[in-house]
């Protein structure tokens, strides 16, 4: 009795798994298949067909009858719902004058569309510029070297510039220290300082003097190249340039006589004429061949008596010494610095009395420190010059002449001042009577309009009435 029991119970087990199996398989055809409900009385006729072979023999019996009442009841349901197929849903297609090639259309299933034969796949090949090699970064390699190649040169040309300032200093401090009692004054503390030389910039240093006869004080500038500017330094290549020391000499305004008088070389005495507002007001352009310096030079004098006196023996010598290493000198009683850009101007500039001088240094551009020594005479030559102005004396016709010229460039510039309040009283008028017309214009009410006319009317016939005077007669 038991291995029929145990056979009995593995077939109980089979059926119960494969039962199971079938109900999951069920669900999940409900959930994909839009017919799933249909199929249902499919399943239940082998799940049924399925107990009948595994009911054991002993039970045939008993199990015919209850098989003979289960196919009655399968056959029933069977009539009473009947699936219709995918072939019998799309019957109505097949009118052939309704819809013309529809079973063509069906042929060409996506069945045999997968049962053609697959493209092969290809690697797609990497273009050049989106590799990982060096020649890519060519660019990016020339401007991190371009970027070292301005920093360094910006450092070389520091260096060479402080040197250079450094090396002038030197080579002048014992001189100038012998005609000032202050050199090198910063102005930044109460106490005097000295031997302080400025640093304005990476190319200009500036030294203050002060303390000595005649003068309020003494500012000297080294206006070096650019040569921490890479740019500037290839453009020096094609267009030499040479460092300058420019030398500004307050003098006393009751140690300086009156005249305005300018020697420079031919280039820079064309841009001084145009762009100084005293030289330009006073000065003309005198002959070089009464005085023996060299034809490169241009004199611009107001007082010819000056001339005479400034342009003796010694400092006509140092010009035709140094000729290409003096490249101006300008003393002036009325020195107000460089033409005003703004057209009106309410007061006359204020003036003072200046020595200027620009100096050259030699080898044009590629000095050394050693030629700093060289330029050592020009200073010597400033101080000479100071002593020769303060001395000056013009007699009373020259010093009459420059009263007028004075006077006259006084009257000159008030009447400027009145042109140009005129000219801006004018335009006030202009705006004010075309403010009045566009309010005219705009008037809507008709009799307001009338008014106004009349109004403007009297205006204008008043403006041209001429004015007279009543003089009374006692």
């Amino acid at each position: 009795m038991k291995p029929y029991f145990l056979v009995t119970l593995v077939l109980l087990c089979g059926w119960l798994t494969t039962c199971e199996t079938a109900a999951n398989q069920h669900d999940a055809d409900v959930d994909d298949n839009e017919f799933a409900e249909f199929e249902e009385f499919d399943d239940e006729e082998e799940t049924t067909t399925v107990k009948s072979h595994q009911e054991p023999k002993e039970r045939k019996v008993d199990t015919k009858t209850e098989d003979v009442v289960s196919k009655d009841e399968i056959e029933e349901e069977d009539d009473d719902g009947v699936v219709e197929s995918e072939d019998d849903e799309f019957e109505h297609l097949q009118d052939e004058e309704e819809f013309e090639g529809f079973d063509k259309e069906r042929g060409s299933s996506p069945k045999s569309k997968g049962s053609e034969k697959l493209p092969d796949l290809e690697i797609a090949k990497v273009p050049l510029h989106l590799r990982t090699n060096w020649d890519s970064f060519y660019v990016e390699m020339l401007m991190i070297a371009g970027l070292g190649v301005y920093f360094l040169n910006f450092l070389a040309g520091k260096t060479k510039n402080s040197k250079l300032a450094q090396a002038w200093l030197g080579a002048h401090k014992e001189l100038l220290d012998s005609n000032f009692s202050i050199v090198g004054d910063d102005g930044t503390q109460k106490e005097a300082t000295s031997g302080t030389l400025m640093k304005e910039s990476e190319n200009v240093y500036a030294l203050w003097c002060s303390g000595r006869a005649h003068v309020e004080g003494m500012l000297v500038e080294l206006k070096l190249l650019k040569r921490q500017d890479l740019i500037n330094v290839m453009l020096r290549m094609f267009k030499p340039a040479s460092d300058q020391i420019v030398i500004t000499v307050d003098m006393d305004k009751s140690s300086m006589d009156r005249f305005v008088f300018a020697v420079a070389q031919k280039k820079a005495a064309l841009r001084l004429h145009k762009d100084m507002n005293d030289l330009s007001q006073f000065a003309e352009k005198k002959n070089v061949d009464r005085y023996e310096i060299p034809s490169s030079y241009q004199i611009l004098s107001e007082i010819g008596e000056a001339n005479q006196t400034l342009l003796d023996k010694k400092v006509c010598q140092v010009l035709t010494k140094y000729e290409g290493l003096i490249e101006y000198i300008h003393f002036s009683d009325q020195y107000s610095g460089v033409k005003s850009q703004e057209e009106t101007q309410s007061k006359l500039p204020e003036t003072k009395a200046v020595l200027l001088f620009c100096f050259n240094v030699p080898d044009k551009g590629k000095t050394r420190p050693s030629d700093m020594e060289f330029v050592k005479p020009l200073l010597q030559f400033v101080f000479y010059c100071i002593d020769k102005v303060s001395r000056l004396q013009l007699g009373k016709e020259a010093r009459g002449k420059a009263d007028k010229n004075r006077q006259k460039a006084e009257e000159v510039f008030l009447k400027s001042i009145h042109s140009q309040r005129q000219e801006a009283a004018q335009s006030r008028r202009e705006e004010k009577r075309r403010a009045e017309k566009d309010r005219l214009m705009n008037e809507e009410d008709p009799e307001k309009a009338r008014k106004l006319e009349d109004k403007e009317a009297k205006r204008e016939l008043k403006r041209k009435i001429p004015k007279v005077k009543m003089m009374k007669v006692g």
